[in-house]
């Protein structure tokens, strides 16, 4: 007898028949296991949501009061016939991948992913097991990270430079992630002047401030006028805004994978692009991969169908799901993460 695979892909999300739950459903379901409070894999609706400890504050808040439960990177629930678990994924502070495991058989969910270190989030872990179903938001050669540090230094000789010119510095960055790991990573290097935060960036670095991640001090932009030596953090689609017009005399810049290609940058109109993303590059991608070990491969939202045919040419049985969650969008205007 032919028995239930560990996960099947349906029209309202991945499901687990054993355990009879989803993971990141992009429909209302009666139980719901989120990798990451992003606003694409944490959605209203649902009857129960279960993700780590370190997510639900910022789901919480995004969602309202929701009946959720919390797991520790590690721990095993049993639900049905299902042992699921929460593992580093490295994309944003508390994200996780979601182990499944039935009948001694083994699928990850890698959610939102990226291998290098940022010093805020909790490091990807590789998980072994039968089958990956890994996200390709970045599934190109073409894209291939600078170290952070480079990037670090990039931006805060931009900021320095605007600081002397008397104009503000206002990046966009989406505001649960990407934001306070800039704020970090400029933060370890010494901070050339103040930072000031839009509302959206301002709430989740509260919350993330006060779960016990090392962040520097900020500043909400509608509570003091930030002064010309300033880094404002904002929301992409403040970018060319009335809202940053008010900032007065300024520079802006995006910070995303997408700034790898310049036509986009062009196409945008922005003068100043930094290539930093919360997901996984080309050789990222392929590294984690390898390291899991598994002979069965799933390629979602991204560059699926030439991903999943170079993963074809290199031995695996790859194939592609559609889902509705999104990634890292190119358009500034089209953030996923809106506060």
């Amino acid at each position: 007898m032919t028995r239930d695979p560990v996960l099947r892909f349906t029209d309202q999300g991945i499901y687990c028949p054993a355990g009879d739950f989803y993971i990141d459903p992009w429909r209302p379901v009666a139980r719901a296991a989120i990798t990451h409070g992003h606003s694409d894999h944490a959605r209203a609706g649902h009857g129960s949501y279960l993700a780590t400890h370190a997510a639900l504050p910022v789901m919480r808040h995004r969602l309202g009061q929701i009946n959720a439960h919390g797991l520790a990177y590690g721990e095993v629930q049993r639900i049905g016939g299902a042992n699921l678990s929460f593992h580093p994924a490295g994309h944003v502070p508390g994200s996780a991948q979601i182990r499944i495991e039935v009948g001694g058989e083994v699928w990850v969910v890698s959610g939102d992913y990226k291998l290098e270190e940022d010093g805020l989030s909790e490091p990807f872990s590789p998980i072994p097991c039968h089958a990956f179903i890994t996200e390709c938001t970045f599934g190109l050669p073409v894209f291939r990270w600078p170290a952070q540090a480079k990037t670090a230094a990039e931006i805060a000789t931009w900021w320095a430079r605007n600081a002397a010119e008397g104009r503000v510095s206002l990046l966009g960055a989406y505001g649960l992630g990407k934001a306070q790991r800039i704020m970090s990573m400029l933060a370890a290097q010494g901070l050339p002047g103040p930072l000031f935060t839009h509302g959206a960036a301002e709430a989740t670095t509260r919350i993330l401030r006060d779960q016990g991640y090392p962040l520097p001090p900020t500043t909400l932009v509608s509570r003091a006028p930030p002064p010309p030596d300033a880094l404002v953090i904002a929301p992409p689609s403040a970018l060319g805004s009335a809202w940053a017009a008010k900032l007065g005399p300024r520079s802006e810049a995006f910070a995303s994978g997408w700034m790898a290609l310049r036509g986009i940058r062009r196409r945008r109109n922005l003068g100043t692009g930094f290539i930093i993303s919360d997901h996984a590059d080309w050789d990222g991608l392929n590294s984690a991969i390898r390291a899991t070990g598994a002979e069965k491969i799933f390629a979602n939202h991204g560059y699926t169908a030439p991903f999943q045919r170079w993963l074809a040419s290199q031995g695996y049985d790859a194939g592609i799901v559609a889902t509705e969650w999104q990634g890292e969008t190119a358009e500034p205007d089209k953030e996923i993460t809106p506060e």
